[in-house]
């Protein structure tokens, strides 16, 4: 399996991206929520999750190693492909997506074209205990803060892997200085504040 694709971004759709890597164009269908963390151009690198089916070789890309966890979750639904699920995707952010599923939430599901109230529900049903087991017993406080962002996300990992709460970490993720952009200048100053 291609795990993923680095490279100079070529091209930049809605729908896809083409990553150029030692000569080769790689196509990657992508999520709306991927194309909206793509910069205009230059180096990028995207988890890829490769499906084979009769008709051809898809490459999905996903700008976080999360967004593909999901997918991969979501594929796995009976009923749910993946051009169902990137549709997923494309509506909902992955936070949300976790949130919704843990949450019980149908309906918002049901709002994204394609998923009807069985298929709703059968995410929910099948990947609720999946989920809730990733989270943590603290799995319904699934937002970072406002402003979701990569280095948060990789701040709140980090922290919670050194054992902090992840309400603790929210507050002080979300006291953080709006000019600190740097992964390792967010998790100093939380740590000084978990401390």
């Amino acid at each position: 399996m291609i795990s993923y694709i680095q490279g100079k971004l070529a091209e930049r759709k809605p729908t896809h991206a083409v990553i150029e890597a030692n000569g080769v164009g790689y196509l990657l269908f992508i999520s709306i929520y991927t194309y909206t963390q793509l910069p205009e151009s230059g180096e990028i690198k995207l988890h890829t999750s490769l499906i084979i089916k009769e008709d051809g070789h898809h490459l999905y890309g996903f700008w976080t190693e999360e967004e593909r966890s999901l997918f991969n979750a979501l594929i796995s639904v009976s009923g749910v492909g993946p051009g169902t699920a990137r549709l997923i995707l494309s509506s909902l952010e992955p936070q949300s997506v976790k949130h919704a599923i843990i949450q019980g939430d149908d309906l918002s599901f049901k709002k994204v074209k394609g998923v009807g109230p069985k298929t709703a529900q059968r995410i929910i049903i099948d990947l609720k205990d999946k989920l809730s087991k990733e989270i943590g017993s603290e799995g319904t406080q699934l937002n970072i803060s406002s402003s979701q962002t990569k280095p948060g996300s990789e701040a709140m990992a980090a922290l919670l892997a050194l054992g902090f709460s992840r309400p603790a970490i929210e507050q002080a993720l979300k006291s953080a200085p709006k000019d600190l952009s740097l992964v390792e200048d967010l998790i100093k100053y939380s740590l000084k504040k978990l401390a």
